[in-house]
């Protein structure tokens, strides 16, 4: 076991976040929808407050298909990670962040219900926790995935949507870049973010100092 997998599955009395819900602000589902501005590029290597995670050059990426109609989540498989997880949609708490799904169901993805719905155009929000007390949870991989591995979300209404990892970035929470990290990489794109904790767990906040995020976008559909 590496020190970092000893650092999260330890820490007695620690209260884990799973994932820096704060920094998901209300705010954020309107870049999804792509209402603003987005700086393009951004899957350039990057030093400092944004850490590329395994961009090996030279991945050749399928080109993105249309997006698909209206349907909401309810699974996502991630094969590279052995992950199959079950989809629910939650909201936003008082200070404006995603509800997490509660620690007893740590193998669920939680959706933003009030955003967009993966395989829509725009940007869909999935969170999931990296770890409990005392195990690892959903996420706690996320940040293994490399560029042109596949996640898929099967729909309500039988259609899969398949998405190609464009990238991984670790954001420290400390000067974390939303629109950034979250704004539509492309106009007219169905797009993907997964979020979950990254960095190293901060006993004094007790919270992690990062967020991993999994950039992907729709490439495919299946039945």
């Amino acid at each position: 076991m590496s020190d970092r997998e000893r650092e999260r599955t330890s820490g007695s009395g620690r209260l884990l976040m799973g994932v820096a819900w704060a920094l998901l602000l209300l705010g954020l589902w309107l870049w999804g929808r792509e209402v603003t501005d987005v700086r393009h590029g951004i899957s350039a290597p990057t030093t400092g407050d944004v850490a590329a995670v395994g961009r090996p050059l030279g991945v050749e990426l399928p080109p993105a298909v249309e997006p698909l109609g209206d349907a909401r989540p309810q699974r996502v498989d991630i094969p590279a990670l052995d992950v199959q997880a079950r989809v629910v949609a939650r909201g936003l708490d008082a200070r404006g962040a995603i509800e997490p799904p509660p620690y007893e169901r740590s193998g669920v993805v939680g959706w933003y219900g009030d955003g967009v719905r993966p395989g829509m155009a725009g940007t869909a929000l999935l969170v999931g926790h990296v770890d409990t007390r005392t195990r690892p949870a959903v996420f706690y991989h996320l940040s293994e995935m490399r560029p042109g591995e596949m996640i898929r979300v099967l729909r309500d209404d039988g259609t899969v949507a398949e998405f190609t990892v464009e990238d991984v970035q670790v954001f420290a929470r400390d000067r974390f870049d939303a629109q950034q990290a979250y704004g539509a990489r492309q106009s007219g794109r169905a797009e993907l973010r997964l979020i979950t904790c990254g960095g190293t767990f901060d006993r004094a906040s007790r919270s992690y100092t990062a967020n991993v995020v999994v950039s992907a976008y729709l490439s495919g559909t299946g039945l």
